[in-house]
C-alpha cells in the first residue's frame, strides 16, 4: 500500500509540475511586449513591383487596407491624383490592425488615431508613427517600391 500512494504522490505532483509550466510558458507569450506575442522577429522586406490596389480604388486624401503579399496587412493612401503612399497596417501601440476611415486611420483596439496620408499619430495612446511601405505608381496600380 505505501508503495502505491508513493508512486500516486509522484504521478500528482510531476502532472502539476508538468501543468504549471505550461501555465507559465502561456504566460510569458501573452505577456510578451511585442505584437502578436512574438518577439525579435523581423519581417521580411516585400518584393518590389507587386501590386497592392489600383490607384482609382483610392480616393484622393483617404486611404484603403490591402494585403501585401506576405499576407500583412497594409494602409495604401492617395496623396494627390497621381501619388500614393504606404504604412503597415499594425498599430504601433499595441499591434492592433488599423482601419481607414476618411483621412484617418482608426485602431479599434485603444482608440489610436493615424493620419491616413502621413502615417504620423493624431491621437494616442501610441506614440510611434505607423512604419511605412515603399511604394510608387504604375499603369494605374499601387506596387511595392
Amino acid at each position: 500500500m505505501t508503495a502505491e500512494l508513493h508512486s500516486r504522490r509522484t504521478v500528482l505532483s510531476t502532472g502539476a509540475a508538468v501543468a504549471g509550466a505550461a501555465v507559465g510558458a502561456v504566460a510569458l507569450t501573452a505577456c510578451s511586449s511585442e505584437p502578436n506575442g512574438k518577439s525579435g522577429t523581423a519581417q521580411a522586406p516585400i518584393a518590389a513591383g507587386t501590386p497592392l490596389v489600383a490607384l482609382a480604388e483610392v480616393p484622393v486624401g483617404q486611404a484603403k487596407a490591402a494585403k501585401a503579399p506576405d499576407g500583412s496587412d497594409v494602409i495604401v493612401a492617395r496623396t494627390s491624383e497621381s501619388v500614393a503612399a504606404a504604412f503597415s497596417a499594425v498599430c504601433t501601440h499595441q499591434g492592433c490592425t488599423v482601419a481607414p476611415k476618411g483621412a484617418d486611420l482608426i485602431c479599434p483596439c485603444h482608440g489610436s488615431v493615424f493620419n491616413a496620408l502621413t502615417g504620423e499619430v493624431k491621437q494616442g495612446p501610441a506614440n510611434k508613427p505607423l512604419p511605412s511601405v515603399p511604394v510608387k505608381v504604375e499603369n494605374g496600380k499601387v506596387v511595392t517600391g
